[in-house]
């Protein structure tokens, strides 16, 4: 596991820093695609205000019609008992859960962001899709990389906002996004990589979402799915997505589908992908452990539902 790093401080000049790493990214309106220049649309008037470091990329319409959405995750995401009061928890992510919630998880989110360092990960700009609290951009900032971080939350708990922790502990804290998945605020063919961080199941138009990350890499560049759930039968995501809403129902009261999110992926939803935006799909399998080997075994003998498996998917946008 890498060690933490020694913390930095946080003084104007490590501001201005972050202010830096912002500048230097090309940018389009996410409204009406015209280049952006000083955060401001020459066409449409719309702005990206910078607030507490965060630029707010959700055209009014977009947050308009996720606010039910992310109002919901947030309220599940605060009972499930997420993120944290304490820096150290944020620091040693994603190879210790300190507040013991979600150990499985992030063993698993663990173990997906080695094998994408180590085996799938080019060049060293780097789009973190559905960034979430930060923790795969401060990982691949200490790393070298020059990761951006976009997600539509931005509280302070599990969102863009938590990555204040990592502030003190980098030379400049990576650029961070408030902006919708299929309306990226940037321009095309600046980053050598993208990662759907977990986030690529929330997607509502799957190939949108693709087609816009494949937008934004150079050609050649890559793009990852990882930590999205695939069954064999969609019959099975199909169920699962049911008592999903059950429990949510149940323990919070709330169904959790204010937006028809894709859920989960099947092989003839990766080949209808692949024939639609022209992409050949390479698949890896890293190790989680004999326990998740094990799932798909246990359930057939058990009479129950498959389960969900997890891998890894790269296509290479192509010239």
């Amino acid at each position: 596991m890498p060690r933490t790093q020694p913390a930095m401080d946080a003084s104007p000049a490590r501001h201005a820093a972050d202010a830096t790493a912002l500048a230097e990214l090309r940018l389009h309106c996410p409204r009406c695609r015209t280049s952006i220049d000083m955060l401001a649309c020459p066409a449409c008037g719309f702005v990206v205000a910078v607030e507490n470091g965060i630029a707010r990329a959700l055209p009014p319409e977009s947050a308009a019609h996720l606010a039910r959405f992310i109002a919901d995750y947030e309220r599940i995401r605060m009972a499930e008992g997420r993120g944290s009061e304490s820096e150290a928890f944020y620091l040693a992510l994603p190879y210790r859960d300190t507040g013991g919630t979600d150990r499985d998880q992030w063993r698993m989110r663990a173990r997906s962001y080695d094998y994408i360092v180590r085996h799938l990960l080019e060049g060293n700009r780097v789009l973190d899709l559905g960034a979430g609290n930060g923790w795969m951009s401060y990982r691949l900032a200490l790393a070298g990389y020059r990761p951006v971080a976009v997600d539509l939350l931005a509280h302070d708990r599990d969102g863009l906002g938590a990555a204040r922790h990592y502030r003190a502990r980098l030379p400049a804290l990576f650029p961070r996004f408030q902006a919708e998945m299929r309306r990226l605020p940037f321009a095309d063919a600046q980053f050598d990589s993208a990662v759907f961080n977990a986030s690529f199941h929330y997607a509502e138009d799957g190939e949108a979402c693709l087609r816009e990350a494949l937008r934004c890499v150079k050609v050649g560049g890559t793009v990852i799915i990882a930590d999205t759930p695939w069954y064999a039968r969609d019959e099975s995501g199909r169920r699962m997505l049911t008592e999903r809403r059950e429990v949510f129902l149940r323990r919070h009261g709330i169904a959790a589908d204010a937006i028809a999110s894709l859920g989960y992926l099947t092989d003839e939803r990766l080949r209808r992908l692949a024939d639609a935006l022209s992409i050949r799909w390479e698949v890896h399998r890293p190790w989680y452990g004999p326990r998740w080997a094990m799932r798909p075994l246990m359930a057939k003998l058990r009479d129950r539902r498959e389960p969900s498996r997890f891998r890894l998917y790269l296509a290479r946008k192509p010239a």
